[in-house]
């Protein structure tokens, strides 16, 4: 193969498991928002002192300590409550966990793509798929400074994750380390303090199927009633019977309304969240539930009638549709955004491009879209491209792993199927053998165009060159047809392919009925008579 490495066969992902759906609490009382205010901080508390407890327990941790933890914080609040604060913890100390396990990988990339560049003699040229040597022998000594304070970052985590030991903050590290540059964040103290404390309050509860209307704690009837069941310390701001408080403010959601009501009225699990947004002032209640697993389709089911192949880039998303064959049909799509901004805008661009794109693939009449699975661990490392900011900067800015799953959960209501594929040459070998043959006067082939090509095709299974090896023979029917042509099976397999009615000259019927004219001999033997054969002089020399 010469150094290519092998590539992983294509797969159709997996759907999504769960629904979220949001809606605002307008109108509320003031004695409302000093309720939930009073839930929130309480329970909050409640939340902090679990966490505290879990992260000590580390790797000792069981069910006999979790029903130990659960039946401290009952008297102070409920059981329900005690149970949704404890499997929140475990939650967020398992996220920990995966998050400490990343940080491992990434120092060791690091480490490794330092040594192997301080292993190099220094100037030394790299290549496309390595780096070379450091530039000069002071760069050199301050890269071995940073290999030795790598190993020791990696030697540390490594020994408080044998440990079990994790680093959390509710509330989240960013949110406590602005504290420290309110100037650069805008924000005054109290700002600061008002959103630190929101997002440490704790108004949750997960449902329970079979309970009335799927939830105890927080209970939304199907008219968008919403009632709160109080921790013990806090009934005496109870307002309804049993010691629940019924908010003035009703809920309607808009999207998954009809789900949702379903659901509750047939008394199935809804978990909610109730949170606060400081910087609106707006108070908001998030329903979720788990549903099955959407069940993927097969892989040839997939290919059925062709697929879309989609290449990923930093400010755009460029399609190209192809037939079951694998050949381009009509001319590439581009679906931009722009990731720059607030979070909030980013995510807007996300999905309104992903709409776009989903809308084509419908109107297009395919099943599947396939889509390359990256993964930029590797390559995000500074050590790696550590004079390249930019190009840094750009990779670092692609969501891929926000953008696989929205985009799977999106096309899952569309009733598409997302068929990941192996990234590795995708572009290169999509410009080597897509990017010129397909560009023409009207219509201009890219680098990406070619790519999402090269996509398609390797989700349909094929390779990505336009013809592979001939046949053997002089002629196809004695060995058969090239590698890389359809089935015999496919209908026009062996048919005449017609003029094009735009490109083909005046008077030819556009139908494919016009017959092949003589063509020019190539041969002296050919020759008319009339020909006049004229020899040049030669040259003498003396």
């Amino acid at each position: 193969m010469g150094g290519v490495r092998e590539l992983a066969a294509p797969f159709v992902a997996p759907g999504p498991c769960g629904v979220a759906i949001r809606d605002r609490l307008k109108h509320l009382t003031p004695q409302d928002e000093k309720v939930l205010r009073a839930v929130g901080e309480h329970q909050g508390r409640l939340a902090s002192r679990d966490l505290r407890a879990r992260c000590a327990d580390g790797l000792e941790h069981s069910a006999d300590t979790w029903a130990s933890r659960k039946r401290d914080l009952t008297p102070l609040s409920s059981s329900r409550i005690a149970g949704a604060i404890t499997k929140a913890t475990h939650d967020q100390w398992a996220l920990a966990r995966r998050c400490q396990a990343a940080h491992i990988r990434t120092l060791e990339a690091g480490i490794g793509m330092l040594r192997h560049r301080l292993s190099l003699p220094i100037g030394a040229r790299g290549t496309k798929r390595a780096a070379g040597g450091y530039r000069s022998k002071g760069e050199w000594f301050h890269k071995s400074r940073r290999l030795a304070a790598l190993e020791a970052r990696h030697a540390a985590a490594v020994r408080d994750r044998q440990a079990g030991r994790v680093r959390v903050v509710r509330g989240g590290k960013r949110l406590l380390n602005t504290r420290h540059h309110l100037v650069d964040a805008h924000l005054t103290e109290e700002q600061w303090r008002e959103r630190w404390e929101a997002e440490r309050w704790f108004i949750a509860a997960d449902g329970e199927s079979g309970k009335r209307f799927g939830n105890e704690t927080i209970r939304v009837t199907p008219d968008g009633e919403v009632s709160i069941k109080l921790p013990a310390p806090l009934a005496y701001l109870a307002n309804a019977k049993h010691g629940r408080y019924a908010l003035t403010s009703t809920v309607a959601f808009a999207h998954r309304g009809t789900e949702w009501a379903d659901r509750v009225t047939a008394n199935w699990a809804v978990a909610y969240r109730i949170h606060l947004d400081t910087d609106r002032g707006r108070w908001y209640l998030t329903a979720s539930w788990q549903r099955p697993v959407v069940q993927t389709i097969p892989l040839e089911t997939a290919r059925a009638r062709g697929v879309i192949g989609v290449d990923t880039n930093a400010d755009h998303f460029t399609a190209y549709q192809l037939d079951q064959h694998g050949n381009p049909v009509g001319d590439p799509r581009r679906f931009p955004y722009d990731l720059s901004g607030t979070t909030a805008h980013r995510d807007a661009q996300i999905r309104h491009a992903l709409n776009q794109l989903l809308h084509w693939a419908k109107q297009a009449g395919v099943t599947a879209i396939a889509i390359e699975d990256l993964d930029f661990t590797t390559e995000k490392t500074r050590e790696k491209h550590g004079r390249r900011k930019r190009f840094r900067q750009l990779i670092s800015g692609i969501p891929t792993g926000k953008l696989k799953a929205r985009l799977v959960s999106m096309a899952a209501e569309q009733g598409l199927a997302i068929v990941a594929v192996d990234p590795a040459y995708t572009s290169m070998w999509g410009a080597q053998h897509w990017q010129r043959p397909l560009a023409t006067e009207h219509r201009r082939m890219s680098r990406h165009d070619a790519a999402g090509i090269a996509i398609g095709r390797r989700a349909l299974g094929h390779p990505v060159r336009r013809r592979t090896a001939p046949p053997p023979h002089d002629r196809s029917d004695r060995a058969g047809h090239r590698t890389a042509q359809a089935r015999p099976g496919a209908r026009g397999r062996d048919g005449t392919r017609p003029p094009a009615t735009d490109h083909a000259p005046g008077g030819v019927p556009p139908n494919g009925t016009r017959k092949r004219g003589p063509s020019a001999s190539n041969t002296v033997r050919d020759a008319p008579s009339t020909h006049q054969w004229v020899q040049d002089s030669l040259m003498h020399t003396g």
